[in-house]
C-alpha cells in the first residue's frame, strides 16, 4: 500500500470517528454539535493541506528519479518559497548539475578515446570478458589483412592469422617481437584495464618492419663500406706488385702459375666485395612502364642454360591480357633473376618452375626441397644463407628492390615440393 493511501485512510478514519462521537455526545445540544462538526471539517481541511505539503516533495523526488532513470539531466525544479521544499529542490538541482557535468566529461573522454583508438598508428585489439575480439581499430585490420566480420566477436585463437595465434599465448603485461615471412616484424603487447570490477584485456600491435630494416641496413652498410675500403686499398697495390713480378722472365713456370692464381684470386675478392657494396649503393628506382610478360621472357632467356643443365621445365601461366607495372627495368630484372636462380638451386635435378601472373600479382613457384621452418624467418636477413658457398645477399638485394618499389612480397613453402615467391603491386 502506498504512503499516500495510508495517510488518506488514517485521516479519514480519525475524522469519521470524531464525527460519530460528536453526534452521540452533542446530539441533544445542536449548537455544540454544529461547533464540533465545524471543527472536524476545519481539521480535515488542515489535514488535506498538510497532505499536499508533505506529498509535494515526494512527487518532485519521484519526477527527479524518473528523469535520472531516463538519463535526462536537464530536468530542474524552481523554488517554491517554502523552506523545506526549497532545501530539497536545491540539493536535487545541485546533484543534477554535477551529474550533467560528469556525463559531459565522460562523453568527451569517451569520444577522445574512440578517436585516439581509431586514428592510432598502432594496431589496437580490445577483448571482452569472454576473451573474444570486441573491438579493433583500422590499423589492426590493416595489419591482419582480414575482413572485420571475420575477426570481431571471435575468440582470439580461432582467428586464422599467425599474429592472433601468438596473441593467444600472451599473458597480461607480456610483450613479444615476432617476424612473419622473414620480413614483417611486429611487437605485441598485452595488458588490461578494470571495467565494472572485472579485467578486460587489450593488445597493441606495433609494426617495426621499416625501423628494423633501416637499422639493419645502416649497420651492415657501415661494415661493408669499411671492409670494401680496406680490401680495395690492399688489393690494388698487391696486384700491382704481382703484375710487375709476373713480367720478370726468370721465374719458373710453377712460380708464374702461382702468381697468376694469386692475381685471379685478388680479382675474385674484388668482385666479391663489389657485390656487397652494390647492396649498400642501391639507387632509388627509376620507374617506367614495363611489360611484365616481356620481362619474364628476358629472364627466361638469361637463365636458360642453368635450366637445361638441371633438366628443369619452365611453365608460363600468364594473364590473357598484357600486364604492365611501374618499375625500374634493370632492378626488377635483377630481382627476378635472383628469385629464379634460387628456385633453380632449390631443385636437385628435374623439376618445374611456374610463372603465374594476374593483373596485380606475380607468383613464381618451384618444386624444390622447400624451406626449413627453422630458418624461414631469416631468409631475407643480410649474410644469411643455407648454401655452402652462399654470400647471403641475393634475397636481401631482392628484398630492398621490392621494398623500394613499394611492392608486397612473400616467400614460403605452402606444401611439400611447393614453394611460392609472390609479388603484388
Amino acid at each position: 500500500m502506498k504512503l499516500r493511501t495510508k495517510y488518506i485512510l488514517f485521516v479519514g478514519i480519525i475524522h469519521a470517528v470524531a464525527l460519530v462521537l460528536a453526534f452521540f455526545i452533542f446530539r441533544q445540544d445542536k449548537i455544540f454539535f454544529i461547533i464540533a462538526e465545524v471543527l472536524v471539517i476545519i481539521s480535515a481541511l488542515v489535514a488535506w493541506q498538510l497532505y499536499n505539503q508533505l506529498l509535494q516533495p515526494l512527487k518532485l523526488l519521484m519526477q527527479g528519479v524518473d528523469a535520472i532513470r531516463d538519463r535526462d539531466f536537464n530536468v530542474k525544479f524552481s523554488v517554491t518559497g517554502k523552506y523545506e521544499m526549497d532545501q530539497l529542490i536545491s540539493v536535487y538541482n545541485h546533484m543534477i548539475d554535477e551529474l550533467r557535468t560528469e556525463r559531459t566529461r565522460q562523453e568527451q573522454q569517451h569520444f577522445f578515446l574512440e578517436k585516439l583508438i581509431h586514428t592510432s598508428p598502432t594496431g589496437i585489439i580490445i577483448l571482452d570478458y569472454d576473451q573474444q575480439v570486441h573491438q579493433l581499430n583500422p590499423k589492426a585490420l590493416q595489419i591482419l589483412e582480414l575482413p572485420e566480420k571475420d575477426v570481431r566477436n571471435q575468440p582470439v585463437q580461432s582467428v586464422p592469422h599467425p599474429l592472433m595465434q601468438e596473441i593467444s599465448k600472451l599473458s597480461s603485461g607480456e610483450s613479444k617481437t615476432i617476424t612473419i615471412n622473414g620480413i614483417e616484424t611486429y611487437k605485441l603487447k598485452k595488458s588490461h584495464f578494470i571495467d565494472r570490477g572485472f579485467p578486460r584485456y587489450f593488445i597493441l600491435l606495433e609494426e617495426l618492419t621499416v625501423e628494423i630494416l633501416m637499422a639493419e641496413k645502416n649497420a651492415y652498410g657501415k661494415v661493408i663500406r669499411l671492409m670494401a675500403h680496406e680490401v680495395n686499398n690492399t688489393i690494388g697495390p698487391v696486384n700491382s706488385i704481382l703484375q710487375s713480378t709476373l713480367h720478370v722472365q726468370q721465374h719458373a713456370p710453377a712460380i708464374r702459375n702461382a702468381l697468376q692464381v694469386a692475381i685471379e684470386r685478388n680479382n675474385n675478392l674484388n668482385v666479391f666485395m663489389r657485390n656487397f657494396a652494390d647492396l649498400v649503393r642501391l639507387p632509388p628506382p627509376t620507374r617506367k612502364t614495363i611489360d611484365l610478360h616481356l620481362l619474364l621472357h628476358n629472364v627466361h632467356q638469361l637463365m636458360q642454360l642453368q635450366q637445361q643443365d638441371k633438366h628443369i621445365t619452365f611453365v608460363f601461366e600468364l594473364h590473357p591480357q598484357p600486364v604492365t607495372i611501374m618499375a625500374d627495368p634493370l632492378q626488377m630484372e635483377q630481382a627476378l633473376i635472383n628469385i629464379v636462380k634460387n628456385a633453380i638451386e632449390a631443385i636437385a635435378h628435374e623439376g618445374t618452375i611456374t610463372f603465374a601472373t594476374t593483373s596485380h600479382q606475380l607468383v613464381i613457384s618451384d618444386t624444390g626441397k622447400g624451406i626449413d621452418p627453422q630458418v624461414a624467418d631469416q631468409l631475407f636477413s643480410p649474410f644469411f644463407s643455407t648454401k655452402k658457398d652462399g654470400q647471403g645477399i641475393g634475397l636481401t638485394f631482392t628484398r630492398d628492390i621490392l621494398l623500394n618499389h613499394g611492392f608486397e612480397f612473400s616467400l614460403k613453402t605452402v606444401a611439400p615440393g611447393v614453394t611460392l615467391f609472390s609479388i603484388a603491386w
